[in-house]
């Protein structure tokens, strides 16, 4: 048996402590609701990749207590200490309600999720990143507390959504990362934050379906808009391909992409690349 202060023990720092797997699932996996299956694993590689591979049902969550390969956008690496913030992984099959060009809202809505749920359970102000950060304020600058990637699985999206949690100064792993402690967020208990996040999801996602995947007509495309801190900045877009465009952003479109305003006098919209914020919005 594993010693309850060793280094590789679930109760190794008592600070953060481990998820409560069975609660979670009495809480959230109900019979007509959207969540049909919910697994906590002590350590995975991604909990995207796990779920891409499973070949499960909609509506099933897989979250992981630390990630050793964790991705973001971009192939970015997305690493944290064990327990220090929520890793998890939801499998959506949209179709047939919503036609598949609607299905790039699905990291929007997830990042409009999370968002607000946040600001209920936690107390905490979380802005959005276009297309897919969550920014919380430390110290009076924007910091990237979580991130979102969605990836086609055959007739289904697995959207992974990263949020730091009770990650300390000394534990960041870039400049501007951040996390919910760090921008005085009142809750940091894992277990409640994650009940509230997935079931802002559900909400979300069962209005946008019965709207056929529309944005607009479910409240999804200016909900997004109105926390969306990108838009009223002058952003550099990094596209792919080595292409930069730089202009402000002034919209979201109905396709969930950015519409920049260039020097040149035209709207160009952006529907993948990096966005960096130049200045801030007036």
């Amino acid at each position: 048996m594993t010693p309850p202060d060793a280094p590789g023990s679930r109760w190794s720092d008592l600070d953060r402590p481990p998820l409560n797997a069975a609660a979670l699932r009495r809480a959230l996996v109900r019979p007509g609701g959207l969540w049909t299956s919910l697994d906590v694993v002590q350590r995975t590689g991604s909990t995207n990749t796990d779920l891409v591979a499973s070949g499960g049902t909609e509506g099933a969550v897989l979250v992981a207590e630390e990630q050793s390969a964790g991705r973001g956008r971009l192939d970015r690496t997305w690493t944290a200490p064990a327990r220090s913030g929520l890793f998890f992984s939801v499998l959506l099959t949209p179709g047939p309600a919503v036609p598949v060009a609607r299905w790039g809202w699905l990291p929007l809505l997830a990042g409009v999720a999370t968002a607000t749920a946040l600001s209920r359970a936690a107390g905490v102000d979380t802005a959005l990143k276009w297309p897919n950060d969550l920014l919380v304020t430390v110290d009076g600058t924007e910091r990237k507390t979580g991130g979102i990637l969605a990836e086609r699985a055959g007739d289904s999206v697995v959207v992974g959504i990263g949020l730091n949690v009770t990650l300390r100064a000394d534990e960041l792993p870039v400049p501007g990362a951040g996390s919910l402690a760090l921008a005085g967020a009142q809750v940091l208990d894992r277990d409640p934050l994650l009940r509230a996040v997935l079931r802002s999801v559900e909400d979300w996602y069962g209005q946008w379906r019965a709207a056929d995947g529309d944005p607009a007509a479910c409240g999804l495309q200016d909900t997004y808009a109105a926390g969306c801190a990108t838009l009223g900045r002058t952003v550099r877009a990094e596209l792919p391909g080595g292409r930069a465009l730089v202009g402000e952003a002034v919209a979201v479109d109905g396709d969930g992409r950015l519409v920049l305003a260039t020097s040149e006098g035209v709207q160009e919209p952006v529907g993948a690349g990096d966005i960096v914020h130049l200045r801030p919005a007036e």
